[in-house]
C-alpha cells in the first residue's frame, strides 16, 4: 500500500495562496503572489529534489494541476529532477470539471474523493505526492488519508490569502518526524499523522493549591 504525502508552502500566518508568482492565483484580489521566490537557495532546492526522488505518482487539485500543466511540460531537459518526474510519472487530478486532460499520464478522479484516493493508495507501491493543492489537502486531512506533511514555513506575513489550517478544520494531531532550517530562514518540518488530539491540564496538584 502506498503512502500519501503533502508538501506545502505556507507563510508565518498560514497562507498558501500564490507561492510561485504574481499571476499564479489572484482569487479574492490577492496581490502577494510569488512570496516564496526571494527565499530560494541551495538548501531549499536540495530538499525539493529529495522529495521528488521518492515519488511514484502525483495527486493534485484542479487549480494546481492546471498551473503545473501550463509550465512543466515545456521543461524538457531530462536532467531536471522535477520536470522529468512530473512529465513521466502518473498524475491524478481530483476534479469534476477537468474532462480531457492534455498532460500525458493524467487520470481524472471525479468520483467519491475518499474512495478514489483510498483506492489510489492501495494500488500504488510507493509514495503518492500532493504538492500545494490547499483545498484538496484540507479535504484529505479531514478524511485522515494523508500520512505525512512536509510543511515549509517561510519567514513572511501577508495578512490575506487562503490559509491551509483554516477555521473549521477537523482537529488533528501529528508527530514530528524531522526538520531543518534553510540558510534563508525557511523552516522545513515533517509531520506524521497521528489522529485526533489528546488533551490534558497543567492544574497544580491539590497539595500545592
Amino acid at each position: 500500500m502506498g503512502k500519501l504525502t503533502l508538501t506545502q508552502f505556507v507563510t508565518l500566518d498560514g497562507v498558501y495562496q500564490g507561492p510561485g508568482g504574481p499571476e499564479e492565483d489572484r482569487r479574492n484580489g490577492f496581490e502577494h503572489g510569488g512570496w516564496t521566490v526571494p527565499y530560494a537557495d541551495e538548501d531549499f532546492g536540495r530538499f525539493v529534489t529529495e522529495v521528488f526522488d521518492r515519488v511514484d505518482a502525483f495527486l493534485l487539485g484542479r487549480r494546481t494541476y492546471e498551473i503545473f500543466a501550463g509550465y512543466w511540460p515545456k521543461i524538457t531537459d531530462p536532467a531536471n529532477p522535477i520536470a522529468s518526474k512530473l512529465n513521466s510519472l502518473p498524475k491524478y487530478v481530483a476534479s469534476s470539471t477537468v474532462t480531457q486532460p492534455e498532460w500525458s499520464n493524467t487520470t481524472v478522479l471525479a468520483g467519491d474523493l475518499e474512495k478514489e484516493v483510498a483506492d489510489l493508495k492501495e494500488r500504488t507501491e510507493g509514495e503518492v505526492q500532493i504538492h500545494g493543492s490547499g483545498a484538496l489537502a484540507q479535504s484529505l486531512l479531514a478524511l485522515e488519508l494523508i500520512d505525512t506533511v512536509h510543511l515549509l514555513t517561510f519567514p513572511v506575513v501577508l495578512g490575506s490569502g487562503f490559509r491551509l489550517f483554516a477555521r473549521g478544520l477537523v482537529p488533528t494531531a501529528f508527530r514530528h518526524a524531522g526538520g531543518r532550517i534553510t540558510s534563508r530562514g525557511v523552516s522545513i518540518q515533517s509531520y506524521e499523522l497521528e489522529g485526533r488530539p489528546t488533551y490534558g491540564s497543567f492544574d497544580l496538584p491539590e497539595n500545592l493549591g
